[in-house]
């Protein structure tokens, strides 16, 4: 005759550890699950972000401030953006026909650059002697194209790019791509430059002016 089957029963304690096992296992794959979801929002949020909004480099504030006090059609942002349009702040950029962080051709630099450090020499690498020479050569580009119509920033603006002559021919902004690119480009950068600059200067324990 067989024998009668065998029944395994656990004991209370064993039934509740293995119950125990089975909630850990679920808990655990649910955080795992949250984590891989948290990980995926937060690649969509960085592939996805806003870019950051330009700012004035520190080093370079109260130059550009100053430098905008040369006449009343300057301000900081619009300065700043046209640094950042023209070298992405870097003073030592060359492509081969302007120089320097505000890029003047040595014509022009002949001309404008002046010693505003006051070291015995007048050097476009130098960004505190480029950007105030820049303020100064955009005021005279703002008389220059006083009279043809159109955006007086716009028109002085390609004037730096293009040349006064280029901007007093065409009576407005000439058809050359590359300095209508220059000019919209500014365009967009001034309300950015505007909004980091007000931080920049609330900031500050002494706010200076515009």
């Amino acid at each position: 005759m067989s024998s009668p089957a065998t029944t395994y029963r656990f004991s209370p304690a064993e039934t509740e550890t293995r119950r125990s096992g089975r909630r850990g296992c679920l808990v655990g794959l649910a955080l795992a699950a949250v984590l891989v979801i948290a990980a995926a929002l937060g690649a969509v949020w960085w592939l996805t972000r806003p870019p950051a909004l330009p700012t004035i480099p520190g080093q370079y504030l109260a130059t550009v401030q100053s430098a905008t006090k040369t006449c009343p059609e300057l301000s900081v942002p619009m300065l700043a953006a046209q640094l950042d349009a023209e070298s992405h702040w870097n003073p030592k950029a060359d492509s081969g026909k302007a120089q320097g962080i505000a890029q003047f051709q040595p014509s022009t630099w002949a001309e404008w650059g002046k010693d505003y450090t006051g070291d015995g020499r007048a050097d476009v690498w130098n960004p505190q002697d480029a950007i105030p020479a820049q303020g100064a050569y955009m005021c005279h580009l703002f008389k220059e194209v006083k009279g043809v119509p159109g955006d007086p920033t716009q028109l002085a603006l390609a004037a730096y790019n293009a040349g006064p002559n280029a901007v007093l021919k065409a009576q407005g902004i000439p058809q050359i791509p590359e300095t209508q690119n220059y000019v919209n480009r500014i365009e967009t950068l001034i309300p950015k430059y505007t909004q980091t600059y007000a931080k920049q200067i609330s900031a500050s324990p002494n706010p200076p002016g515009d």
